[in-house]
């Protein structure tokens, strides 16, 4: 080579050295901070999915925190509600207790007396204390309010849960397509003319045996039906035409029935049980109707007279009055706020966001719209246990005992079935997402040391190589000796 000029070996060195450089410092950066990808231009489409699956991760970790944290919010409710639960078991004994008043003095129908209002006092007290962070849970404040509910159609209703999304309120349209009938029988004739006639009268709930002497009316054999009522679940009535005797189940539904037969001599033919096809019947059984309907277009057959609805988006209980079961309905109503919200996916959306109810378990809210509430039971109050209501207070506190069994039940199931195989769940996509954010965005140190030597070695020749090729034009001067 005799031109100095340019030294083309030395220039194909430089850039051999340059493009070593930056290898051996991108590898330097990659073992230094364990990354593969540090900027965009290490990889593009493997920064954008890393982005991506890091968003998600983000957004998996804020969904078991938060499902973590609702479970104690539901852990504190069901804590509390155990010891409602233990109170009202105390009253039903101390009203069970009571109800022996052939051996009891007054001192001890008192004393019992002052047991149940203290009990009573101590469940308004924890349904105003318990608490989470501030959030009174047990008062009513994440139970869900309603507007346009009409109560000479609906008795009751349990919103359980509803989505109302972003705050919205939500449109509950009901609509009865088959109604609801109790079991019924008829009583034919005006007077028990020949002789005396015994009844078997009887339902689900229980039976007795009625005689009614020769001469007794229809009307006197009403009024002996409905003096045993709370035993035998079994009404009577006038017809309207008022030519037979009317007998209803008290229960709605295929699980009731009536059922009436005459015992023993079967000779009397003026009056007796019929089914309106039949003359007289030696016995009759009928069985009640279930009443089906649908809920914002679900369809549903419900159990007597209640419907019960449970949709990803809707679960509610609503219990008709007699006079709507047994129409074709229709109503509708809002569910304008409550509720507990509890955002556990990963993103915030319907999908992601799970709602439950925890109703009022004030005193003043446990019990039945029929027969009245567990306060009324305190001293003073309509079913106070030294009164003469004591049938009435037995069914307010089973009532009780069982809204409060029934709110456990369903906060049990959302911490089993709804939290807890969420945080088993979201861990488990949380590990696969992170393996995976890890295998596009992390360094494998094997192979980064071993490409690390390779471009130290090559750095170290590319520089004894430029050493080289800058001294070859030296070699000119040769000529000029």
């Amino acid at each position: 080579m005799s031109r100095i000029n340019t030294n083309i070996a030395s220039m194909n060195a430089i850039t051999k050295l340059i493009g070593n450089y930056q290898d051996l410092n991108a590898r330097l950066r990659r073992l230094s901070s364990g990354l593969r990808i540090n900027d965009g231009k290490d990889d593009p489409a493997g920064l954008i999915a890393s982005e991506n699956l890091r968003s998600e991760m983000a957004g998996i970790r804020a969904g078991i925190s938060n499902s973590i944290r609702a479970n104690s919010v539901i852990a504190t409710a069901e804590g509390a509600l155990n010891e409602i639960s233990a109170l009202l078991i105390d009253i039903k004994g101390l009203l069970v207790n009571t109800a022996s008043k052939g051996g009891m003095s007054t001192e001890e129908i008192d004393a019992n007396q002052l047991q149940v209002d203290s009990a009573i006092n101590s469940i308004q007290r924890i349904a105003n204390s318990t608490e989470f962070e501030g959030m009174k849970l047990l008062n009513g404040n994440k139970a869900y309010t309603t507007t346009g509910l009409d109560t000479t159609k609906i008795a009751d209703s349990s919103i359980n849960a509803a989505k109302l999304i972003d705050g919205a309120a939500m449109t509950v349209d009901l609509a009865v397509t088959t109604s609801a009938q109790t079991g019924i029988s008829y009583l034919s004739g005006a007077t028990v003319s020949t002789q005396a006639i015994t009844l078997k009268v009887g339902s689900n709930r229980g039976n007795t045996e009625l005689t009614f002497a020769a001469g007794a009316t229809r009307a006197d054999v009403v009024t002996g039906i409905n003096a045993v009522k709370e035993i035998t679940g079994v009404s009577a009535a006038a017809s309207s035409n008022a030519t037979t005797a009317v007998l209803r189940s008290v229960d709605f539904g295929t699980d009731a029935y009536v059922s009436v037969e005459v015992v023993g001599t079967k000779n009397e033919t003026m009056f007796g049980i019929t089914d309106l096809t039949t003359a007289t019947l030696d016995s009759h059984t009928d069985y009640g109707i279930d009443v089906v309907a649908s809920v914002n277009g679900t369809s549903t057959t419900g159990a007597g007279k209640k419907i019960t609805v449970r949709t990803s988006m809707l679960d509610i209980e609503i219990l008709l009055t007699n006079s709507a079961a047994m129409a074709n309905t229709t109503e509708t109503f809002t569910i304008s706020a409550g509720g507990a919200d509890f955002a556990i996916g990963s993103r915030v959306d319907a999908i992601g966001m799970e709602s439950i109810a925890i109703k009022n378990v004030a005193p003043s809210s446990l019990g039945n719209n029929t027969d009245g509430y567990l306060n009324t039971l305190k001293s003073g109050q309509a079913n106070q246990l030294n009164g003469n209501n004591l049938y009435t207070a037995q069914r307010i506190v089973d009532d009780a005992i069982k809204d409060i069994s029934t709110l456990r039940g369903r906060l049990g199931a959302f911490q089993k079935n709804i939290l807890e195989t969420n945080i088993n769940s979201l861990r488990v996509t949380l590990e696969n997402v992170t393996a995976s954010e890890s295998a596009i965005r992390d360094a494998d140190f094997a192979a980064e040391t071993a490409a690390l030597t390779r471009a130290q070695i090559l750095v170290q020749a590319n520089t004894s190589v430029l050493s080289l090729a800058n001294s070859v034009p030296q070699s000119v001067l040769a000529l000029l000796g």
